[in-house]
Parts: C-alpha cells; structure tokens; sequence
C-alpha cells in the first residue's frame, strides 16, 4: 500500500517580546517536528513585521513560512501544537493542491 501524502504551507506568527532566544527555540523546535514528521521542508522566516491587526494588544509578530509534504494526518497534529504552545500568537496550515 502506497503511502498518501501531501505538499503542505504553514505560517506561523511568533511573539517577538519573548526574546531572539526564545523566538529562535521555537521556530527550531516546530521545524525539527515538521522534519520528523514530513519531507521537502522548506523554511523560510520573514522575521518581525507589522501584525495587519492588534493581537493581544501586540503590533509586530516574528513570522516563519514553513512549506513541507507528508500524511495528511499528521497537519491536524501540528495544529493542536501550535494552538497551545506558549508565544505562537497565530498560525495557518494549508494543502497546497499540485
């Protein structure tokens, strides 16, 4: 049975008050996760920018492109982590139709 699998984009928007450290060790610790669990990972960070709206009271966010392909089970995974780790103020997943 052949493997299902699908290419996938991920942004997600990192609260820059934590800190470079903290930023980085997230940004590092969704992409080891995206690599264990997918291929063709391609990381891309646009760095801080004005957020379009206040979140939280906040105006600028760190933001990280993220394109990768693997099952499809596993996007709804990283978007129960990404909704309750500490510091990531928003996040979109979407399948990318080839």
């Amino acid at each position: 049975m052949a493997k299902i699998s699908a290419n996938y984009e991920v942004v997600f928007v990192v609260d820059p008050a934590q800190g470079e450290e903290a930023v980085a060790a997230q940004v590092n610790n969704f992409k080891t996760l995206i690599e264990q669990n997918g291929s063709n990972v391609e990381v891309e960070e646009w760095g801080t920018r004005k957020l379009a709206y206040p979140i939280d009271y906040k105006t600028e966010g760190y933001y990280v492109l993220v394109n990768f392909t693997s099952a499809p089970e596993f996007p709804r995974e990283l978007d129960r982590k990404l909704r309750i780790a500490d510091g990531i103020m928003r996040s979109l997943i979407v399948c990318k139709g080839e």
